[in-house]
């Protein structure tokens, strides 16, 4: 196995050492590592059941480590709740989306607006002046939002009416709305068509670039993690068995018997 994206933990935005997940005899991760640069964009690949799941669950404090830890910008955050990460700035989606589908498509992005933004039940209640502010600048931070991700001319339609590659897309805006350093994508592009597909690829790519992002992926589609990812780990029966830039992680032996299936001549 190859070293880590970034060797020196001093300049890792994030940092994670010996990770593993047990439940009961099960070992779901075991010993994950990685050393992540700023602004890079991060594939983690693998058969089922192969811990991808696991490890963004850990990363994202959904659930606590068997061992190991976890520091982002430096802070260890391995023991923090889902939602401190979140503030944090880690914000993730799931592989089975999970929208609001009875609300509109800009109320979903507020909603991730206002958890950073400084609302209380009791202006809430009594719709205090400060409260009508704030509400006004929760739109104003949720339009750019589906601007940029394409969907401003549905922002007013249900979540739940538009079309599933747009509803990706949303559930992407969520996250983003969040204002997170480093964004999780679990399988992105499940369910998409390649047109589609390969519009989220730009997508991804100028959020890297333009909100100075930093993306881990999960994907089973090779092709896409491959064309997209800086660097690329695999993960087979919860343990890393390669960690390196695409052409070498295509050509591991180890990840062509795990997951790619035969070597070709070429």
């Amino acid at each position: 196995m190859t070293e880590s994206a970034v060797t020196d933990p001093t300049t890792a935005l994030l940092d994670v050492e010996g990770l593993t997940k047990r439940y009961s005899g099960l070992v779901a991760l075991s010993e994950y590592e990685l050393r992540l640069a700023p602004h890079s964009i991060h594939g983690v690949i693998g058969p089922n059941g192969a811990g991808k799941t696991t490890l963004f669950n850990l990363l994202s404090g959904m659930v606590q480590p068997t061992a190991g830890s976890i520091r982002f910008g430096g802070v260890d955050i391995t023991a923090h709740a889902a939602h401190d990460v979140a503030r944090a700035g880690i914000a993730r989606t799931f592989q089975n989306i999970r929208l609001f589908g009875d609300m509109t498509a800009i109320d979903n992005v507020k909603v991730a607006v206002q958890q950073r933004l400084p609302i209380s039940l009791a202006m809430t209640l009594i719709s205090s002046p400060s409260y009508r502010r704030n509400e006004a600048d929760v739109t104003e931070h949720a339009r750019p939002i589906l601007d940029r991700m394409g969907l401003g001319a549905m922002a007013d339609r249900q979540a739940s009416s538009l079309p599933y590659g747009d509803q990706r897309r949303l559930e992407i805006a969520r996250a983003v709305a969040t204002n997170p350093r480093i964004l999780l994508l679990d399988e992105p592009n499940a369910g998409m068509n390649p047109t589609e597909t390969a519009e989220l690829l730009d997508l991804i790519r100028r959020l890297r670039d333009e909100l100075g992002l930093t993306v881990i992926l999960v994907a089973h589609d090779i092709p896409l993690v491959m064309g997209l990812c800086d660097r690329i780990q695999v993960l087979n029966h919860g343990e890393l068995i390669a960690d390196g830039p695409p052409t070498t992680v295509r050509n591991d032996p180890d990840v062509i018997t795990a997951y790619l299936g035969r070597a070709s001549d070429a």
